[in-house]
């Protein structure tokens, strides 16, 4: 079953889960033993995420964040680790990633790796002004192809 994991340094893996095992797959993706949470960004996507990225330190996750932000159309709390995209089934369960979805990901990321290497050269004038920035680059990149 297609799905991508997107790591906190922008890169994207494809991955291909196994139908019966996906959760055990995806948990070892993320590096979670336990919790894992689950974000519906998209109505035919799910994102996974360590339970506990946050409160163990694990590195911000932009790529992954302007992803769900633009998805949602609202900025949205930040995400941290390895997220694993997958699609969503009918039934709310997990479902292989369709082509388009998987296009905006890895466009949002690239997207993502472009404006912070710019950035190092010539800094946004604020949080609020590289948020704005971001988030209407990443909103472009999810626009569905014609």
């Amino acid at each position: 079953m297609r799905a991508l994991c997107i790591a906190p340094d922008t890169a994207i893996s494809e991955l291909d889960l196994p139908e019966p095992g996906a959760p055990s797959a995806i948990r070892e993706h993320i590096g979670s033993s336990g919790a894992v949470d689950l974000g519906v960004y998209h109505r035919q996507a799910l994102l996974h995420m360590h339970g506990d990225g946050h409160a163990i330190g694990l590195a911000q996750n932009i790529a992954a964040w302007a992803l769900a932000s633009a998805w949602r159309g609202i900025v949205l709390y930040p995400m941290h680790g390895p997220v694993v995209v997958t699609g969503r089934a009918e039934d709310g369960g997990v479902a292989a990633l369709d082509d388009d979805l998987a296009q905006q990901a890895h466009a949002v990321a690239q997207t993502v790796r472009e404006t912070l290497a710019e950035w190092r050269l010539r800094p946004p004038a604020s949080n609020e002004a590289a948020l704005s920035e971001l988030l209407a680059y990443a909103a472009r990149d999810v626009v569905p192809s014609q």
